[in-house]
């Protein structure tokens, strides 16, 4: 059993929450009182790592008394290029948020796309846009099945390539750029997985609205969210699910 003291002993399982601003997330909080609640003798520490200083802290968990981390959001496509192995996911769209140490070797794996889709059916989600390419873009699209999705972007060479590498041969692909006028009201969420530093020719936004930045990064989601007065979710917004699932991982 965990104490209730919160003090560590040598049969403690440690993993770390790795982040640029790790110390100022509910994460780690959140996680510890699933794990005093379960009476489970594990805990999550806090890691504030600077992006000079990620490479060095996460190849040196082989040797280190941390069985593994859950990483933050702006660091998940840095964690491949340190890794031993990875899920097949988790090469695929080339990102890893949770890291288990196994000997003296690291595995990579997601887990919070898993928690997002849970998220969105939840939410009776069905119509689904989702704008940009990137590694968050890729792993939602292999876990989409039992969604219909959108994709979007200002460059249709990009997605085209894109729609290929996730194996998606008749995908509804749409671009949207400055200068446009955009209407996603018809969907039921938009899934933000670009580098946009505006969305201002966005007029109207879905029911709901998701990115995966954390409070510290810039979301241009969620400034046009605020601007038109629709709903918009982050990833610190999702914390608890999240969190949810790390102790079911972890435990």
């Amino acid at each position: 059993m965990m104490n209730l003291d919160n003090k560590i002993s040598n049969k403690t399982t440690l993993f770390g929450y790795i982040g640029e601003h790790a110390g100022v997330s509910r994460f780690s909080a959140v996680l510890n009182k699933l794990f005093k609640e379960g009476s489970v003798d594990a805990m999550m520490i806090p890691m504030n790592i600077r992006e000079d200083d990620l490479y060095f802290t996460v190849s040196n968990m082989k040797k280190s008394h941390v069985n593994g981390a859950v990483i933050s959001s702006e660091y998940v496509a840095d964690i491949p290029d340190i890794m031993d192995d990875m899920s097949t996911i988790a090469r695929r769209s080339g990102m890893c948020d949770i890291v288990y140490k196994e000997g003296e070797s690291l595995r990579g794996d997601i887990f919070s796309v898993r928690v997002l889709t849970e998220h969105l059916k939840d939410l009776y989600a069905s119509k689904i846009a989702i704008i940009g390419t990137n590694h968050y873009a890729k792993a939602f699209s292999f876990l989409a099945c039992g969604f219909n999705v959108s994709y979007y972007n200002d460059d249709l060479e990009e997605l085209m390539a894109f729609t290929q590498a996730v194996d998606l041969s008749s995908a509804d692909i749409n671009r949207v750029a400055s200068g446009m006028c955009v209407d996603l009201s018809d969907f039921d969420v938009v899934l933000d997985f670009s580098e946009f530093n505006s969305f201002s020719m966005i007029e109207k936004l879905a029911k709901y609205n998701i990115d995966m930045k954390n409070s510290k990064e810039f979301s241009a989601l969620k400034q046009r969210a605020s601007e038109l007065g629709a709903e918009y979710r982050g990833y610190d917004d999702l914390i608890e699910q999240l969190a949810a699932k790390a102790y079911q991982l972890i435990k």
